[in-house]
């Protein structure tokens, strides 16, 4: 039995009490992961004799013994970290957090000459600075053991003795003692990543979901065509070689633990070399990896050396367009992880590259299952099978789908040329037809008002249906959809079945081949995030609102550079513009500013932060015939702007962010803690008789009417709903604001 922790709580008043977490033989632990896997995460767990599993965000819960822990840190092949809690306590802020850290004895876990270090992670915490909360539980443990005997342990952030974590989340803070000490994805065979290769416990992942430790097991091949130093290959060779993935590492975080039990873990090590004798003696399956890169190919032979596994694997340089299936093999698994856009020089290259990967596994592999990871979706519709599965999985902060084939007869290849021009048709699954019945109603709708307004660009579906939780904007020939992130308690792996759905629907509904489809994930942003680049195409398409003109990009940002839903303020910005000096603040790609001019302005002034779309908003002034040469553009903060400006407006247009922190700004901004002062200074440039018009898309926004005395308010939100937007009447607020006359 192991020592059980020495604690002296800390109550307070009413606050809730620390809460103890005793180290004996049975305990709690968590094993962190990246999204996506936490499912195959607690179904291993399980494997390895593991009690009480519970799946929660990024890891999972599970109760054990020592042993347990131990094992999981040796064998786990998906999680990141094996946590082991000592406390849970209120921290409301750092002195309290501080107070309840000297609390635990340290000396039960760390010798005074051993070193240490503090990881932290901070969510909805009054604490708002990891590092600054790390440093608390640092001064914590250091004044403890200077207060006993004068001598106090080191800090080392490279492998200390003891490796700690801290988390908060709403002020409810959990220390741990981090027992795998480092991510367990480190298995310690690597030298050189070669090209940013995918984590080790992602690799596993992808192969334990196409099924490869069955295929196996039936004695069929694994070949990766795109292998660049090994990874895939390599972790599908320990699992086929039944290899712990930590029998290689020489540090773990309870190496130093004053608790550690050396006896068990040389059990667990021995059991380990053991199995690993066995599985490479019986050398199940063949797994081949091909690359183009030499380069690539010798760092993968030396990971393979390095793991013991270089009988195992084949590693050979040959291009795509060489690949071939490993002979004598009439089953196994084709695994890829094909380039996102930064491994070939010309994005414009890559649609013809993945058709090529969907030839050659349609040519050399039938009979057989393939499983190709991509962070772009329209990428995988260019492979040109028909995926029979699709999970989401995370490389990193980057959502990925994981496409699995059936290759064969069944599943015809289709080149680029051959699917160009052509919407695809397939059978819709119930949920697709349901989502596709919708559409149709809205287009039947919609499509008159656009004409009777004459635009081409507006909302055609926006959340109608709780289950297809997406927006669709067309935009001429073209869609723009967004998936609003789905909540925790969704199943990943519904959300993405039902994404797959609107996939189906989306070209069939509207006649358009799905390359005309651009795919984006909408979820809360901060700060300048939603103006931040998802690629780099550069390509700009011409659309119309009215009597104007813009230029939108699908596929670069989040947003297209058009707001759908402010058409009728700006209309009503023309319509107001005659004669007046305009002023456009937090401009963006300056469509209120075309609008003004449209309207009559005799000038305008246009202030935005960035470069990028001030160089938009003078295209889009020179597409609709005006000259932007004659027209006032001002690239800064506009905070900083109007703490200065001069000159007096007659018509002004503000629209700031709900909320930024842009690395230019002092500080951050908040639309309804800050709206107040912001609108004072922008008032004082509003010329006599003038109108400032003041939007946001705050969805609990209030104005604060008595700390704006003297004015005339009118809500005008109701009447800049376009029709496309009726149903979400909430997208923005809108406020006509005069001084009162006097």
């Amino acid at each position: 039995m192991l020592r059980p922790v020495n604690v002296i709580p800390k109550g307070r008043g009413k606050q809730r009490p620390c809460e103890l977490f005793i180290i004996m033989q049975q305990q709690h632990f968590f094993a962190t992961a990246p999204l996506g896997i936490e499912p195959l995460l607690a179904t291993e767990l399980e494997d390895l004799g593991v009690a009480e599993v519970k799946q929660e965000r990024a890891g999972v819960r599970f109760s054990g013994d020592l042993r347990i822990a131990y094992r999981a840190c040796l064998w786990s092949r998906l999680a990141n970290r094996i946590l082991l809690p000592l406390a849970s306590f209120e921290a409301l802020d750092a002195d309290q957090l501080y107070a309840e850290i000297l609390a635990i004895d340290w000396s039960d876990h760390l010798a005074v000459d051993n070193s240490f270090a503090v990881d932290c992670t901070l969510v909805n915490s009054r604490i708002h600075h990891s590092q600054y909360g790390a440093l608390r539980v640092k001064d914590a443990i250091v004044d403890q053991f200077r207060s006993r005997n004068g001598k106090r342990p080191s800090v080392s952030v490279e492998q200390p003795d003891l490796r700690l974590n801290l988390h908060i989340y709403k002020n409810r803070a959990t220390i741990s003692i981090d027992l795998s000490g480092d991510s367990l994805h480190r298995r310690g065979y690597r030298i050189d990543g070669v090209h940013a290769p995918l984590k080790e416990n992602l690799a596993a992942a992808i192969l334990i979901r196409a099924g490869w430790p069955a295929i196996c097991a039936a004695g069929g091949a694994l070949v990766d065509p795109l292998c660049g130093s090994g990874t895939l290959p390599l972790e599908a060779g320990l699992i086929a070689t039944d290899t712990a993935p930590g029998l290689l590492r020489r540090y773990y975080g309870f190496l130093g633990w004053q608790q550690h039990d050396h006896n068990l873990w040389e059990e667990l090590l021995q059991t380990a070399w053991q199995r690993q004798e066995i599985g490479l003696a019986q050398k199940r399956g063949t797994i081949v990896g091909y690359d183009g890169h030499n380069r690539a190919v010798k760092v993968a032979w030396e990971h393979a050396q390095n793991a013991g596994l270089d009988k195992v694997i084949h590693f050979e340089r040959r291009t795509l367009r060489e690949f071939v299936a490993p002979a004598s093999r009439s089953a196994g698994l084709v695994v890829a992880n094909p380039p996102y856009g930064e491994r070939l020089g010309d994005v414009s290259e890559l649609p013809s590259f993945y058709n090529l990967l969907g030839e050659k596994m349609a040519q050399h592999c039938s009979g057989w299952k393939a499983a190709v990871i991509t962070s772009e979706p329209q990428l995988g519709r260019s492979i040109g099978l028909r995926a029979d599965k699709i999970n989401v999985l995370y490389n990193g902060a980057l959502k990925c789908q994981l496409l699995q084939f059936e290759l064969g007869e069944n599943n015809h290849w289709q080149s680029l040329e051959e699917g160009a021009g052509k919407a695809v048709k397939k059978t819709l699954s119930p949920g697709a037809e349901m989502f596709a019945n919708r559409l149709r109603k809205n287009l039947k709708k919609l499509k008159k008002q656009a004409g009777r307004e004459n635009v081409d660009c507006y909302r055609l579906y926006d959340a109608d249906l709780p289950e297809y939780a997406v927006a669709v904007d067309l935009y001429g020939d073209e869609v723009h959809l967004q998936e609003y992130r789905a909540p925790k308690s969704i199943d990943p792996h519904k959300a993405a079945q039902r994404l797959c759905d609107v996939e189906d629907a989306v070209p069939q509904v509207l006649e358009i081949v799905p390359d005309k489809i651009h795919l984006k994930v909408r979820e809360q942003q901060k700060g300048k995030q939603q103006y931040e680049k998802q690629a780099r195409r550069g390509v700009l398409k011409e659309v119309r609102e009215g009597n104007c003109r813009f230029l939108v990009n699908l596929t670069d940002y989040l947003d297209t550079g058009l707001f759908l839903d402010h058409r009728l303020t700006r209309k009503m910005i023309q319509q107001m513009a005659t004669g007046t000096r305009f002023l456009n603040l937090f401009a963006y790609t300056g469509a209120a500013t075309v609008h003004a001019l449209m309207g009559g302005a005799v000038a305008t002034t246009t202030v935005d932060m960035s470069r990028t779309y001030l160089e938009w908003v003078r295209k889009n002034i020179d597409l609709n015939d005006f000259d932007p040469q004659e027209e006032e553009l001002i690239q800064t903060d506009c905070l900083t702007w109007i703490e200065t400006a001069t000159g007096e407006y007659d018509l002004i247009f503000l629209d700031p962010p709900t909320f930024s922190n842009s690395k230019t700004m002092d500080g951050s901004f908040d639309v309804q803690r800050d709206h107040v002062d912001l609108l004072k200074k922008t008032l004082r440039l509003l010329a006599p008789g003038g109108t400032l018009i003041f939007s946001n898309n705050l969805r609990k926004f209030k104005m604060d009417h008595d700390a704006l005395p003297g004015l005339e308010i009118e809500d005008i939100t109701a009447k800049t709903i376009p029709f496309d937007f009726e149903r979400n009447p909430h997208i923005h607020n809108c406020w006509l604001i005069r001084r009162d006359a006097l």
